[in-house]
């Protein structure tokens, strides 16, 4: 048993500023495959400006405080709201992150925090699977979540490392979503 925490609330700046989880991808929005990666968690807390759409009534919404205070603050909203063991973080533009929930949640065996790693080993903070303990504890001595670094998130927990198998392609900017669109639509087409 998990929850699940989406990160929704970011401001997209690379991308003229645009609301990113109501970017389509395929044919759903990056929300909508946020939500469904991890369908099999027992509560979904999105944090960012309440959607319209039908298909997230389950979800529990929620916004850092202050709205735009970073991830760190978004997951502190988050967490009042986890009451799981285990907790998975994802930002909400990973439209391929639904084959990586079950890799995090697998090799959180003997750490506090298991995110993918790119091939050159960097973590994908937004990326990630926690022991919800440890979270809270990570959590703790930040003197000021807003605009707190993943980093410091990061920095007193025991890690270990997923290696991402192209789950956390990402969209940042325009190109970014382009080739998601086009990986999409790839991914669609194929018999």
């Amino acid at each position: 048993m998990f929850d699940a925490i989406v990160l929704a609330g970011g401001a997209a700046s690379r991308l003229d500023g645009v609301d990113k989880a109501s970017l389509v991808v395929g044919d759903r929005t990056l929300l909508q495959r946020a939500v469904a990666a991890v369908a099999e968690a027992r509560h979904v807390i999105v944090v960012g400006p309440r959607s319209n759409e039908d298909a997230l009534e389950h979800v529990t919404w929620c916004r850092e405080e202050p709205p735009g205070g970073g991830p760190v603050a978004a997951i502190d909203a988050a967490l009042r709201h986890v009451d799981a063991d285990r907790v998975v973080v994802l930002a909400v533009d990973l439209p391929f992150i639904a084959g990586a929930v079950p890799a995090l949640l697998a090799a959180l065996d003997t750490a506090d925090a298991v995110t993918l790693a790119d091939g050159a080993g960097r973590a994908n903070y937004v990326a990630a699977a926690w022991r919800t303990e440890a979270l809270r504890s990570a959590l703790a001595p930040l003197a000021d979540v807003a605009g707190a670094s993943m980093r410091s998130l990061y920095a007193g927990a025991s890690t270990e490392a997923v290696a991402d198998r192209d789950w956390g392609q990402d969209c940042d900017t325009a190109e970014q979503l382009a080739a998601a669109r086009a990986r999409a639509e790839a991914e669609e087409n194929r018999p």
